[in-house]
């Protein structure tokens, strides 16, 4: 064993002894608030209980490396003392220091010790430990790296090192001594925190790979941590702690100061983790929950707040593995499998696989992200990897929250494998992890998936789960275990090597080792298990056998099966062999114990019954006189059997193995707890009472020396009162029995047993009671005699006790993990000396509890077993150093061992156990009794049967008027109707007893019909020849392959932009809108048109058409002549665009080079290193699919045709023989009239074999089922001989004949045409009286001769029609074999290539994922460059647009100019003036200004400065010309002419803006260009490096594609590749064309040399052509010239100089001024409609307003009436009032009230009735200005209605 810093301890060893295990978590609290440095003299002071450190620069030491104990020690004092000061005295103002980065604690001090019983001479490595073998797998992230070579794993009480290569352990000490929770290994691999368990545990930090303490976190949770992470930076830690609190902390781990604290959940937290990509953010996960966190700045300060993942629709889950995405989102497992995307806290989508399986079978219990890929680690032993940016951008499909995905790859590790973590190993250049098993294995997994993958590798193999028992050979150093993992393992533990393993169907429960005296070699172990069987093993070299050819590896040792029987029928507890090893004995929890004899191959002696589950058993020893063994039950019973009784007796003549005669002594253990503890409260109370006595006596003695009796009264009362005392505690029993954990032998009689529950802490010391052969077990109440007090075992009791070899040492396991050592005195079996002992916790303390402890056979080690899964060997401390080369010795292997038959194993836990065997043996022995009485039975009611088919027999000989009817028979009808009747029950209650098998059957025949039936096609046909032994089998043809049905589109595939479709389909909408639009717009023409046609023209509208028709025709002369002018232009320019420039290539010819360079001349192999893969043929995982499932379908269609020309076959096979039947049918009644001398031998009729008719095999009746059933019974008499052929024959015989006779539905149409044949049974056919024969005459002997010759030759007709449709049948099925076989040679081939389609699929999907990538870079760059073209081009027609603007500007500007020169005509005297008036400039307002735009500030620079330009050219015009006025227009000048010249300068300033901004505009435009063109320049830069590195990538993929191997079979005459006329050894520098590829080469030389020849010959031609154009161009230059000077003499002639012909044709025709009068026209035309319709609308208002005036006149009428009314009811009222005045003396207040209300409504009516008036006065007035009504407000209206 290695432990860091080891230092030579024995002069520490007595003062380290001194402390307790009670005492011990003050000694580690002290170590606690120890201080490491030497106190500085400044008054500085630290707060207690963090430790008290300084700075560097504080410090008069320079170097604080390690712990230095140099000065520690003699600070020890002055430490405690300083940190003991009474909480009266104040220390001063508390400042926390810095603890300095070179500071480290010492290992010794913090680690946990032994502890030893004070002033014992016990030292302090009385055991030291020297190999662990096991490993806690199921224990949650239990597996770490530090580097490439050392692994990191908890064992117990111990962190182990493990060197992978040397498989070297170094081992730290938990510094608790109640065990390690968990670790974590910082992202630097420089350190790691071990975070341990027990009340308040520490976190700490050791350096890698110093392995120093370094810092030492302390109070982050109560009782143990669950789980603990390191930050990416690996600055910050974070801890959850387990059960009570789930605290959450967050550590700034290097000042061991907690920065962050709260709760994490109320139920079992499983992981927390930082996110990578932000440290603020935090995830928890456990059971049924998540957790997301978020290290938030509130107003309060820094805090942890924690959001709760809500499952909502999904089941809650339990999640153990979970990882952040950078974008925050939380991918995590489940308990189903699926993976579940959190964002929000809210589920956002459910992964799932398609067809909604789940991701993983089980769990998924880690997820992570490496290089750009999810890793899933699942409970299912799978790894499999997806695709992050699926997962990433993964969104709800549908309503059932599912989106279903495809893992990029996976590796299933092996079949019994359940993945629980993984860490990568930190190789350069490969993709190496490390798994943890939680079946008990540490795994070594590549996951580059690639050609050279390694597969999985086993580096180490555990115990998973609980060791049962463990046990040594007693000659050397080995050791055996078992556990529920139904495993046997064997260790060299002085080697410290495992070395053998054997599996098993069931757990292993049980071990002992073969004593010496039976293997003489010590080379056997017995094992018992969990399904009651016991084994016997054999270990053994395998060298010294002889080896095997081919076996690869020879191991150490082996295991081998020597015996195998099973004694019970539970699970075994315990195995003894009795000391001479001439028994064997065997415990159950069957409450059985089994005695077996060794020496006779465990021939079994017999069993007894134990009141209660058997616990241990031990035999006696040697130096007792009787040998016994002591059997120890669970439920409190201890026996002790004597040895059993050997019989020689005959196996077949005993009925039961059970021992009933033997003398058992029991002992039924009651409970003294409470009476020891009752004593040893008496004794205590007595101790103080003498106590208190003699202190009485003493102050008596002094009282009485003193004063004298009044004070021995006052003492005498004072101890009258002390007598009063508490009472005793009271005797208890437990109702449930404590369970005995382990016991042994003290002397003969006598045990002492450890007991749990209420009754540990205590070992006791009982004796059994004499035999009493009457005595009940239950009744009996035993109490043992003595016991001894075991300290600190109350709750902590003994479960398992070993001695050393010569007894001087008493080894016991406990229950919390701890090993306890007592030294013992010689020949002391009452245990006298059992005091001083020796304690250290070493498994777990949770769930360690330690199963087996043994010592090996010469006390030199000890071995340890928990259910932690750990097995620990210590070295026993000894005076004589031990050799450093021990090795165990492995026996040496049996001669002949290798030929010994392998006993069959029982590997069915339903198999029968050895006595119940027996009852079964003797069960069937009686059963087969029964059925002979039966048998004889049904042969008497045989006899019977056949007596009254006799009688049946001659009643029906007898004539019918004699005969019995078949009721006469029946003696009693009621008998033969309740047998009916019983037999149809009978049947009804089988039918149900059935009905679950069957239904259970039909189950299993519809799912093996849904595996291997249903996805089938077509199954094997053989047809068979007749005549000869050919035969011919069709395919067994499966579904088509899902290669064949799937086509998923490419997405390296190239696809169209937004743009592309935009000018592909862009045009066409428009066209499509302008079309629809144009065919809207006409359909509204039409109908207003028509509508015209019915609607009669007015004079106007003549007038204003014919106006228009004269303007149109001389616009339509006009611009007749334009569109000349101008179609004339476009001639030209068409005529000069189509003129080539000089370096003018033809398109068709560049398209003709492109395709020479792309299809022709370049044959580079796909090999060469400049391989350029064409567009057209580069391949990916889809297309690869495609071509694959095109494969399989056309091998699939080719099978299927052949097969359907095989079945056409087997019919023709079918009809041929049934014609053939016929024929010999015919043959043999044509043979029946003829002389057997002249017969022709009958062909043999072909039979129908049965695989040519497979789909009869499916066809069944109950002949069929009766022998199915006979043939699985015979197959089971076979495996178990006892039993009996009559019986089991006979019963299921019986049933099925019963069962034949009424279930005819069952049987199917062969049953039915079988039942149809003629029956074998032969009737007695009476026969006819013989009359003698007469000779036949002349006539009738010729027509038998001519019969005769007429039946000869259709005899050998017939024949010859046989051999014929025999020989005809045989060539069809020889020429479609021959077919068959051409085709099986194609589907071998495409097989073939198949096979290298399938491995270059498999390549490129590894590929696919990088491809995709860098096609869609090339895409995107793609779609921008054909983006900001496309813009561009869009720049450059606006830019052509804007300039075409400013020459049609520039033309209009012309042409204003020109004919204005027109209007004035030559000799014009004013000319000069209204020249100098068009052509002035004017500063006019622009229209911004005169807006109010606020844009104006914002105008260009050159805007400003043409500005200013002009205003100093109108100024230097204003100079020249003072007395130029443009404003008068001078005398004798035209004044048409002078206001033309102002309209022509406004319309001409006008063109001038817009020139300037249409100039501004193309320069704008033309920067954009620019700018746009530097942009694509670059984009294409980036487009050409991206295509390139794709290029790459395709070439790098096409040489991984060209290393696959292709298997091309070829015939000797195919290879024209020949050295000296021999085919060379070596192919590898050969080329394999198909013939068709060569011939098609060989045929393009040919044709290139005749394109050469014939573009030479086109190449002479064009030459010659090319000579004439030119001379034909230059005789046109001459004749244009000519013509131009024609053209210019006809101008001169004509017009007196050069005249612009197009400007004159402008001016022919005014358009504004037509224009303008038409629009006059219209205006009067409208304008008359107008008030035609306003007249109409008068004429309607005054008859509105006539009818309005009659309706007043009613109203005013009828107020009239109203008012009259009102006055009378006023006066009566006023009467009223009057009357009643005098009966009351003043007025209530409700009568004033309605008073008021009346005056209001009064006053109201009369101003209405004076606004009536009104408005009648100003009706009556003619013209007078018309008001509404005044209508009254709502408390006028509502007035009288309150009245």
């Amino acid at each position: 064993m290695k432990e860091p810093d080891d230092q030579d301890t024995d002069g520490e060893k007595s003062d380290r002894s001194k402390s307790s295990s009670r005492r011990q978590t003050q000694r580690s609290s002290k170590y606690e608030s120890r201080s490491f440095i030497k106190e500085d003299t400044t008054d500085d002071t630290y707060t207690e209980g963090e430790g008290s450190y300084l700075d560097e620069e504080d410090t008069d030491v320079e170097d604080l490396e390690g712990s230095s104990s140099s000065y520690q020690d003699d600070d020890l004092e002055a430490t405690r003392q300083s940190q003991e000061i009474p909480a009266a005295e104040e220390p001063e103002e508390e400042v926390t220091k810095k603890i300095s980065e070179s500071f480290y604690y010492d290992y010794m001090e913090i680690a946990s010790i032994p502890f030893v019983t004070p002033d014992s001479n016990i030292p302090l490595d009385l055991l030291t430990l020297s190999h662990s073998f096991g490993y806690d797998c199921r224990k949650r992230a239990n597996l770490q790296l530090l580097d490439s070579i050392t692994a990191l794993y908890i064992a117990g009480n111990q962190l182990i090192l493990l060197n992978l290569k040397t498989k070297e352990q170094i081992y730290l000490q938990s510094s608790s001594g109640e065990g390690i929770g968990v670790i974590g290994v910082h992202p630097d691999k420089t350190h790691f925190a071990v975070a341990e368990k027990g009340s308040f545990p520490k976190i700490i930090i050791y350096e890698y790979p110093s392995l120093r303490p370094y810092r030492i976190l302390r109070d982050g949770t109560e009782k143990a941590y669950a789980y603990v992470d390191f930050n990416n930076n690996g600055n910050l830690l974070a801890s959850v702690g387990s059960n009570p609190d789930y605290t959450l902390t967050i550590w700034n781990w290097k000042e061991e100061q907690p920065i962050l604290r709260k709760k994490a959940f109320s139920q079992e937290v499983f992981k927390v983790t930082f996110n990578p990509e932000d440290e603020e953010q935090l995830t928890t996960s456990g059971s049924g929950h998540i957790k997301f966190w978020e290290m938030a700045f509130t107003f309060t300060g820094l805090k942890l707040q924690g959001s709760l993942g809500r499952f909502g629709k999904t089941a809650t889950s339990d999640i153990e593995g979970y990882m952040e995405l950078p974008d925050g989102k939380v991918l995590s497992g489940s308990e189903w499998g699926n993976m579940l995307l959190w964002e929000g806290g809210l589920i956002k989508v459910e992964l799932c696989r398609i067809g909604n399986k789940s991701c993983h079978h089980g769990p998924i219990n880690q997820i992570m992200l490496d290089e750009g890929e999810v890793i899933t680690v699942g409970s299912d032993g799978c790894v499999r990897i997806w695709d992050f940016e699926t997962i990433d951008t993964a969104d709800i499909v549908d309503e059932t929250g599912l989106l279903q995905i495809e893992p990029i790859n996976e590796l299933q590790v092996d079949k019994n494998v359940k993945l629980f973590s993984m860490v990568k190993m930190n190789e350069t250049g490969s993709n190496l992890w490390l798994a943890q098993d939680a079946n008990g294995a540490i795994w070594k997994l590549d996951l580059s998936f690639s050609n050279i993958t390694q597969d999985p590798e086993c580096l180490f193999s555990f115990h998973s789960g609980a060791i049962q028992d463990l046990t040594v050979s007693p000659i050397t150093y080995l050791m055996a275990t078992t556990a529920l993992d139904c495993s046997v393992r064997i260790y060299d533990f002085a080697s410290k090597i495992p070395l053998a393993q054997m599996k098993f169907k069931q757990g292993g429960t049980a071990l002992a080792w073969v004593p010496q005296m039976v293997s003489y070699t010590g080379a056997q172990i017995s094992v018992g298990f969990e399904d009651g069987v016991v084994r016997i093993l054999e270990i053994y070299d395998p060298k010294g056998l002889t080896i095997f050819a081919g076996r690869k590896k020879i191991l150490d040792a082996d295991l081998q099966l020597k015996h195998v029987f099973k004694p019970h029928t539970s699970t075994v507890t315990a195995l003894a062999y009795e000391h001479d090893g001439e028994i064997l004995a065997t415990g159950s929890k069957d409450r059985t114990v089994f005695f077996f004899e060794v020496e006779r191959d465990y021939k079994p002696i017999g069993y007894i019954n134990t009141p209660g589950p058997v616990r241990q058993l031990t035999w006696s020893s040697i130096s007792h006189p009787e040998t016994t063994l002591l059997i120890i039950c669970e439920n409190g019973y201890v026996l002790e059997a004597p040895l059993p009784t050997i019989k020689e007796e005959d196996d077949n003549k005993i009925v039961s193995y059970e021992i009933k005669d033997m003398c058992i002594k029991c002992f039924h253990f009651s409970s003294i707890k409470s009476n020891i503890l009752r004593l040893i409260e008496i004794e205590k109370r007595e101790q103080r009472k003498k106590l208190k006595e003699k202190e009485r006596e003493e102050r008596r003695r002094k009282l009485a020396e003193d004063e004298g009796e009044e004070e021995e009264k006052e003492l005498q009362e004072e101890a009258e009162v002390e007598e009063e005392e508490e009472p005793l505690p009271p005797i208890f029993i437990p109702p449930t029995p404590s369970p005995i954990l382990c016991g042994f032998y003290s002397e003969p009689g006598k045990f002492w047993v450890s007991l749990g529950g209420y009754d540990s802490g205590f070992l006791y010391h009982c004796a059994f009671p004499p035999y009493d052969k009457n005595s009940n077990f239950k009744e009996q109440k035993d109490e043992p005699f003595d016991f001894r007090f075991l300290e600190d075992t109350e709750n902590n009791p003994v479960q398992t006790i070993t001695f050393s070899v010569n007894q001087t040492m008493m080894f016991c396991g406990m229950k919390n993990g701890a090993i306890r050592v007592y030294l013992l005195s010689e020949n002391d079996p009452s245990l006298t000396t059992l005091e001083d002992y020796w304690h250290y916790s070493v498994h777990d303390n949770n769930y360690g509890c330690i199963k087996s402890i043994t010592t090996s056979f010469d006390d030199r080690f000890l071995m340890t077993a928990g259910v932690d899964s750990n097995i620990f060997v210590f070295n026993i401390f000894s005076e004589y150093m031990l050799r450093k080369d021990i090795k165990a010795k492995v026996p040496s292997a049996r001669f002949g061992m290798e030929v010994e038959p392998i006993p069959t194993d029982i590997e069915d836990p339903k198999a029968y156990s050895i006595e119940n065997a027996r009852r079964k043996r003797e069960y069937d022995k009686l059963m087969k009794e029964v059925e002979e009485i039966k048998a004889g039975k049904r042969e008497q009611l045989k006899v019977l049967r056949n007596e009254f088919r006799k009688l049946l027999e001659m009643n029906e000989e007898l004539p019918k008027h004699m005969q019995f009817k078949r009721t006469d028979f029946d003696l009693d009808s009621k008998i033969r109707a309740e047998i009916n009747r019983k037999t149809a029950y009978k049947l009804q209650q089988v039918r149900k007893e059935l009905a679950w098998e069957k239904e259970k059957h039909e189950l299993g025949l519809k799912k093996l019909r849904n595996r291997f039936r249903d996805p089938l096609e077509s199954d094997t046909i053989v047809v068979h020849a007749i005549q000869t032994d050919h035969k011919i089998s069709s395919y067994r043809l499966a579904q088509p392959s899902k290669y064949s049905k799937l086509k998923r589109p490419s997405q390296t595939e190239r696809r169209t932009s937004k743009l592309e479709r935009f000018e592909k389909e862009g045009v066409g909408r428009k066209d499509s809108l302008r079309d629809t639009g144009g065919s809207v717009a006409v359909q509204e023409e039409s109908i207003i048109e028509k509508g015209k046609k019915f609607r009669p023209k007015t004079l106007s509208e003549i007038m204003v058409n014919n106006q228009i028709a004269k303007t149109k025709k001389l616009i339509l002369k006009a611009e007749k002549a334009q569109i000349k002018i101008q179609q004339r232009k476009k001639e030209w320019e068409e005529l000069y665009k189509s003129k080539p420039a000089d370096d003018f290539e033809d398109p068709k010819d560049l398209q003709a080079i492109k395709e020479a360079q792309v299809y022709m001349g370049d044959f580079n192999l796909k090999t060469a290193p400049d391989y350029k893969i064409p567009e057209h043929m580069r391949i990916n995982a889809a297309k690869k699919e495609e071509e694959l499932g095109q494969l399989d379908t056309l091998a699939h269609g080719k099978k299927r045709q052949m097969n359907k020309c095989i079945l056409s076959l087997r019919d023709l096979k079918v009809a041929v023989i049934e014609e053939i039947q016929c024929l010999v049918q015919e043959l043999k009644s044509i043979q029946s009239t003829l002389h057997r001398a002249k017969h022709i031998p009958i062909p043999q009729i072909p039979q129908i074999y049965p695989d040519e008719v497979p789909e009869k095999r499916f066809r069944y009746n109950e002949e069929i089922l009766l022998n199915f059933k006979q043939q699985q019974m015979k197959k089971e008499e076979e495996k178990s001989p006892q039993v009996e052929q009559l019986g089991s024959a006979g019963s299921a015989g019986g049933f099925l004949k019963l069962s034949s006779g009424k279930d005819g539905d069952w049987t199917t149409r062969d049953s039915i045409s079988r039942s149809s044949k003629p029956s074998g049974y032969s009737l007695d056919i009476p026969k006819f009286l013989e009359f003698p024969k007469a000779e036949p005459t002349d006539v009738e002997l010729e027509i038998m001769k001519r019969d005769e010759i007429k039946h000869v030759y259709m005899q050998q007709y017939l024949v010859n029609r046989i051999k014929e449709l025999i020989v005809t049948f045989d060539a069809e099925l020889r020429v479609l074999r021959h077919q068959k076989l051409k085709l099986d040679i194609q589907m071998k081939l495409s097989d073939l290539h198949h096979v290298t389609l399938f491995q270059e699929m498999l390549l490129l999907k590894n590929f696919e994922k990088q491809e995709n990538t860098l096609q869609e870079r090339v895409n995107s760059l793609d779609k921008e460059e054909q983006f900001m073209q496309w813009k561009i081009n869009e720049t450059f027609k606006e830019m052509e647009e804007k300039k075409n603007e400013i020459s049609k500007l520039q033309d209009q500007e012309k042409a204003l100019y020109a004919g204005f020169q027109a209007a004035i005509g030559e000799n014009n005297k004013f000319a000069n003036f209204l020249m100098k008036v068009l052509k002035k400039k004017i500063k006019r307002v622009k229209k911004k200004e005169v807006e109010g735009d606020a844009d104006e500030d914002e105008e260009s620079e050159e805007s400003s400065e043409e500005e200013s330009s002009l205003e100093s050219d109108e100024d230097e015009s204003g100079s020249e010309d003072e007395v130029f006025d443009d404003s008068i227009c001078p005398s004798n000048c035209d004044i048409a002419l002078f206001e033309m010249a102002l309209q022509l300068r406004e319309k001409r300033l006008d063109i001038e803006e817009a020139l300037v901004e249409e100039k501004k505009i193309v320069d704008n435009l033309k920067k954009e260009y620019d700018a746009m063109s530097k942009k694509v320049k670059i984009v294409a830069t980036n487009l050409n490096a991206a295509e390139e590195a794709l290029e790459a990538y395709q070439r790098e993929k096409q040489q991984r594609l060209n290393e696959l191997l292709v298997v091309i079979p070829l015939k000797l005459h195919q290879i024209e590749y020949v050295v000296l006329g021999e085919i060379p050894s070596d192919l590898s520098g050969t080329l394999v064309f198909s013939n068709q590829s060569l011939g098609r080469l060989q045929e393009r030389i040919v044709q290139l040399h005749e394109e050469n020849c014939k573009q030479q010959k086109l190449n002479r031609e064009w030459r010659e052509r090319r000579k004439l154009l030119v001379r034909e161009k230059r005789e046109m230059a001459k004749t244009i010239n000519k013509m131009e000077d024609t053209v210019r003499q006809l101008m001169v002639s004509k017009f007196g100089r050069v005249v612009d012909l197009e400007a004159l044709q402008t001016l022919s025709v005014n358009t504004t001024l037509e224009e303008l009068k038409i629009r006059k026209l219209r205006k009067e035309l409208s304008n008359a409609k107008e008030i035609k319709m306003w007249e109409e609308k008068i004429a309607q208002v005054r008859w509105e307003l006539m009818m309005k005036t009659k309706e007043h006149t009613k109203k005013l009428q009828q107020m009239n009436d109203l008012c009259i009314e009102k006055k009378k009811l006023d006066s009566r009222l006023n009467t009223l009032q009057n009357q009643q005045g005098n009966a009351f003396q003043g007025l209530r207040k409700a009568d004033i009230l309605a008073k008021e209300k009346i005056t209001e409504l009064i006053q109201a009516q009369a101003e209405r009735i004076s606004a009536l008036k009104e408005e009648i006065t100003l009706l009556r007035k003619k013209g007078g200005l018309i008001l509404p009504p005044i209508r009254p407000s709502q408390e006028n209206e509502m007035g009288p209605t309150d009245l």
